[in-house]
């Protein structure tokens, strides 16, 4: 017995059981009902005791005139004349319907062809609605169609020789803390892969012009000559005037292929432990800021990463049954690498070991604290917050500018 055969016994039993005159008589329909319906008595009692709801009567509907037929017409007419909204499709419906039907574009009876025609502009945005957001779909996660320039610079993945001085791999690294919106500072970060020798330099924004700039005092600063620089896909990097900077210089302009980190997985690995490691994951937006980070950048940062910091090199990787195993060479500093390397001049190597006994890597090390202090304390006067983790992902904020003395320790130009 369904729902409605048991609503409709209720209904019956109702009329009896509010006639009754003694409880007996009640307790013996309340029997009956619980004897042929299997419900609970408690139950039944408070169901009888309340009224039955009755079913709502379903509304007839209009009948539909612009049916499926004049839907899949009005798509191939839509499609037709470059998908127009209803506005501007409702005057061609009038016009053109005919026409195409002549040349057999349009193969429809006369019933649809004079619908079409009469058909309003907010009824063919209706009808259409389900085929424009299949097409928003589409070109959501349609895969972008990359510009020429993309064609011109090469491809480039696993092919290194690690043992050839002047192969950068460069990257950017955002500042943005929680919210990529607005303007905020980014680092563009390099790495040389047979010695490790690492730059950074903070720009605001991403445009192309901060990223050259940035990049040309990158260079500049490097004990070695660039031969080589291998970027990700992103457009701070994969525009002309950066190929037309390489093709100036004489240096190989590569890049990785698409969602490929690995492709740059030497600057990958310079990202967390010479930049995350040292700024958190906060967002700077000041220039106050960004001169504070250019002034460790330019400064005590990179001195104390490529003078005092070992690198290890893979020298060897073998597979065996599933697990793979790999043997490093003995770790040196990139100083030392270039030290020991036959492709650095003499004047060069004099120049470096000058500065290496002139460098003290405690005060260093207490210099880069300081000024990572002296960030974090500009972050909370910005916001005006008290202490935070700098690994804390906050609220962008946008500030006016600063004025901040940067004194940086003498860089290396060649």
């Amino acid at each position: 017995m369904n729902m409605d055969a048991r609503n409709q016994y209720l209904k019956v039993l109702q009329d009896r059981y509010f006639k009754a005159k003694s409880r007996r008589e009640k307790s013996s329909i309340l029997d009956e009902y619980c004897q042929n319906t299997g419900q609970n008595r408690k139950y039944a009692i408070r169901k009888i005791n309340s009224p039955i709801p009755s079913r709502p009567k379903k509304r007839k509907g209009k009948e539909e005139i612009y049916d499926g037929y004049v839907r899949a017409a009005l798509k191939d007419v839509w499609e037709i004349f470059d998908r127009p909204c209803g506005q501007r499709l409702a005057p061609l419906l009038r016009t053109e319907v005919d026409r195409l039907r002549r040349f057999g574009e349009l193969l429809v009876p006369d019933e649809v062809a004079e619908k079409l025609k009469r058909i309003s502009p907010a009824t063919i945005d209706r009808k259409l609605r389900r085929q424009k957001q299949a097409l928003h779909l589409k070109r959501r996660y349609h895969g972008r169609r990359n510009p020429l320039i993309y064609q011109r610079i090469p491809i480039r993945c696993g092919d290194w020789d690690r043992t050839l001085i002047g192969q950068i791999q460069m990257d950017l690294v955002e500042h943005c803390g929680s919210s990529a919106s607005g303007l905020f500072t980014n680092t563009v970060s390099s790495c040389e892969i047979a010695t490790g020798w690492w730059e950074g330099e903070a720009v605001m924004g991403r445009g192309q012009q901060a990223t050259h700039k940035a990049i040309t005092r990158m260079r500049e600063r490097t004990p070695f000559e660039w031969k080589a620089m291998h970027s990700d896909n992103d457009t701070a990097f994969i525009n002309d005037q950066l190929e037309r900077y390489a093709k100036a210089h004489r240096i190989k302009f590569s890049r990785s292929r698409p969602f490929k980190k690995n492709d740059n997985c030497f600057v990958e690995q310079k990202n967390s432990t010479h930049i995350r490691a040292i700024l958190g994951h906060l967002r700077y937006d000041t220039d106050k800021e960004q001169k504070i980070i250019n002034s460790l950048y330019r400064g005590e940062l990179r001195l104390y990463k490529n003078f005092f910091q070992p690198v290890m090199k893979l020298k060897e990787k073998t597979r065996e049954k599933g697990k793979v195993h790999r043997k490093y060479d003995v770790p040196k500093t990139p100083y030392q690498r270039l030290m020991e390397s036959d492709q650095i001049s003499e004047e060069t190597k004099k120049q470096l070991q000058k500065i290496y006994q002139s460098l003290n890597p405690a005060e260093l090390k207490r210099k880069i604290d300081e000024k990572t202090h002296l960030l974090f304390e500009a972050y909370e006067e910005k916001n005006g917050r008290g202490k935070i983790s700098p690994f804390k992902k906050q609220t962008p904020h946008i500030q006016e500018s600063y004025i901040f003395d940067d004194s940086t320790t003498p860089a290396l130009v060649t």
